[in-house]
């Protein structure tokens, strides 16, 4: 029933854990605190009020993002302004505890 949901609003599953092999990015958008207190080995720490200052250095490194959070709320609105900024291939891995697992997983 999901997979129907899925197709018909065009919903595509991303295999996270090959796009690290691949090289992505993986940006936490928590705050400093946050982060020091668990994060994914590897992710960079960029404060989602810092991530159009920094959209920039991201985009010239030509390689996916996957940003994460606590919930995916914050790293939702970072794939936003990244987008709004031209880094094209960004997305949103949601609360960093779940992509730690689906990355794992992979």
């Amino acid at each position: 029933m999901i997979e129907l949901i899925k197709k018909i609003f065009g919903i595509k599953s991303v295999d996270y854990a090959q796009l690290v092999r691949e090289g992505a990015i993986i940006v936490d958008v928590r705050t400093i605190g946050e982060f020091n207190s668990g994060h994914i080995r590897g992710s960079v720490n960029i404060p989602v009020e810092k991530i159009a200052n920094n959209a920039d250095k991201l985009k010239v490194k030509k390689k996916p993002i996957i940003t994460c959070c606590a919930s995916g709320s914050r790293s939702a609105m970072a794939k936003s302004v990244l987008k709004g900024r031209g880094v094209a291939d960004v997305y949103n891995g949601g609360p960093w505890f779940r992509l730690q697992s689906r990355i794992n997983k992979g």
